[in-house]
């Protein structure tokens, strides 16, 4: 079984290409069913169109027209394999359509077909730039040198803000060329989306259309073309925090929670469910306001992995910093953005805390010594790299649904992507990462975002399923691309369940696909449950780990 080429055509690939057939056969291979889907990937061949899809009518379904689909052409009509509900095409459709002559969708080579949404136009990208100015003179320089890379490389369209922080936060005016502006905010606390757009100017009460603010808010997110002189010119001015601590024995004051906070009111007040990415760039841990994870002084050790083990006095800020990080987190997914964080400092900066945010998000977590290395350098500028088209190989604020046919149900996914709670036939009881839900939110997806979705059989009896029968799986990715359009990406796919006696199983397992799904299924139990002599046993899946070098 040629499972690359699958991988080619649809960017999927099956932990078991062949399925059991009962709940109790499923229990029995030991690795759970699984697929790892890469929803941008350049596949080969990916039909490109411009109108809105075919979506089957039966309740609670919403599955759309495919190869897979049963296609009457004396009715003009087709059965959706997912819920059995028979549809009538529409009337173009209707008039056209012959065994000889097929619309792209049902066209068996376009398994995965891309629907450019007509008539929905979107913002353009936003970048909201975070820097962090309590670095050393050098560091500082790398990381300005780095973002005036960047501004070079992004489209000349998109828009672009900046903030700065040190013991304060200041959101930079950009469309002012003569005299440099900035807003300060106090860096001991926490501002919602309503303080951020007051204290910025744009919250106005007798604006109940929101024009005169939209046009405040112009100020801070500029398109590139229009600021990027002004822009350059303040990173080139950019010096150290004025606000130096008190003698060598204090660590610079940094507010990364209350920038953070604040980067994400300024874009929750201006473009909430458009294009967003907010990116942090961060050389030492948070010590002021909230998010912070150590004290001021150098004496005052940052926690270690003993210290959160045995929640020493060094881990005191810890809980409530996990929890500042986690409401961020959830303002971020709310609005649809994306969160970045480029970490790089010789000792630690609280990426513990903060990782929350990426996760949940979909955005990059980079980590590294210093800003003059490639690590950091080649990662930051390849966020920013343009396709043959010129666009950028991202997609933003991404809802990805499954549907399955009725003997399956998912279980969950494993990616960096949060659930959206939305209920439906395909979702199963047992829960595996973000689960109890058919539709998930990611901030950002690139050409490489790969999700591990998991899957349950839910068939009980033996003879309820004829042999040959296959098991019918469709991905949804709609998503808001560079361009400034809406996108679905559509991929169906079908695998054939097994015999009574599962003697065809075995060919059909994909060794490294079910490595890495393992792989993700055992780290996500390790950071979300305890394992060891007060919590529960390790699954005993997990120790598959350690055989999967044989086939089963």
């Amino acid at each position: 079984m040629d499972v690359r080429s699958q991988e080619q055509i649809n960017g999927t690939r099956m932990s078991w290409n062949v399925w059991p057939s009962t709940r109790l056969d499923a229990t029995r291979i030991i690795v759970p069913l699984g697929c790892l889907y890469t929803p941008l990937k350049e596949t080969e061949g990916l039909q490109l169109v411009e109108y809105e899809p075919v979506i089957c009518k039966g309740r609670d379904c919403g599955a759309v027209l495919n190869p897979l689909c049963y296609v009457d052409f004396h009715s003009k009509s087709w059965t959706c394999p997912f819920c059995h509900t028979r549809n009538r095409f529409p009337q173009h459709y209707a008039d056209h359509i012959t065994e000889t002559n097929l619309p792209a969708e049902l066209l068996q080579m376009c398994s995965t077909i891309e629907y450019i949404i007509p008539q929905v136009v979107c913002q353009p990208p936003v970048f909201l730039l975070v820097l962090d100015i309590a670095l050393i003179e050098e560091e500082l320089e790398q990381a300005k040198d780095s973002l005036q890379q960047s501004l070079a490389m992004m489209p000349q369209n998109a828009l672009v803000g900046f903030i700065t922080f040190g013991a304060m936060c200041y959101v930079h005016e950009l469309a002012s060329t003569t005299l440099p502006k900035a807003y300060a905010f106090r860096g001991g606390k926490e501002y919602t989306a309503q303080q951020v757009a007051y204290q910025l100017g744009f919250a106005l009460k007798n604006d109940p259309r929101g024009t005169m603010g939209a046009q405040a808010a112009r100020r801070f997110l500029l398109p590139v073309a229009e600021c990027e002189f002004t822009l350059n010119s303040l990173l080139d001015d950019l010096s150290r925090d004025a606000w130096p601590p008190g003698g060598h024995d204090r660590r610079p004051f940094r507010c990364t929670g209350a920038a953070l906070s604040v980067a994400l009111g300024l874009v929750e007040a201006t473009c909430p469910q458009s294009s967003v990415r907010v990116s942090l760039l961060v050389g030492g841990p948070c010590n002021v306001g909230p998010g912070m994870v150590v004290g001021e002084e150098l004496a005052e050790t940052i926690r270690s992995h003993l210290d959160l083990q045995k929640e020493t006095p060094n881990a005191k800020y810890t809980k409530k910093a996990l929890k500042f990080y986690a409401s961020l987190a959830s303002r971020a997914v709310a609005c649809g953005f994306a969160v970045d964080i480029f970490a790089c400092s010789l000792d630690q900066v609280g990426l513990y805390e903060m990782k929350v945010i990426p996760d949940k998000t979909g955005g990059f977590m980079v980590m590294s010594d210093s800003f003059s290395m490639h690590v950091f350098k080649d990662s930051f500028r390849k966020v920013f790299d343009p396709d043959e088209t010129g666009y950028l190989k991202l997609g933003f604020n991404a809802k990805i649904e499954v549907f399955t046919s009725r003997e399956f149900k998912c279980c969950g996914a494993v990616g960096g992507l949060s659930s959206l709670g939305k209920k439906g036939p395909c979702v199963a009881e047992t829960e595996i990462g973000e689960g109890n839900t058919c539709q998930w939110v990611v901030g950002s997806l690139d050409r490489n975002t790969t999700i591990g979705f998991y899957f349950d059989i839910a068939n009980q009896q033996a003879n309820s399923v004829p042999q040959g029968k296959q098991a019918f799986l469709q991905f949804q990715t709609c998503y808001l691309h560079p361009s400034g359009r809406k996108r679905l990406r559509v991929t169906t796919v079908s695998n054939r369940f097994s015999d009574a006696q599962m003697t065809d199983i075995q060919p059909g397992f994909d060794q490294e696909a079910a490595a890495v799904l393992m792989a993700r299924y055992a780290v996500f139990k390790c950071e979300n449950e305890e394992i060891g002599p007060d919590g529960p046993e390790p699954d005993g899946s997990l120790l598959q780990l350690l055989c999967l070098g044989r086939q089963p």
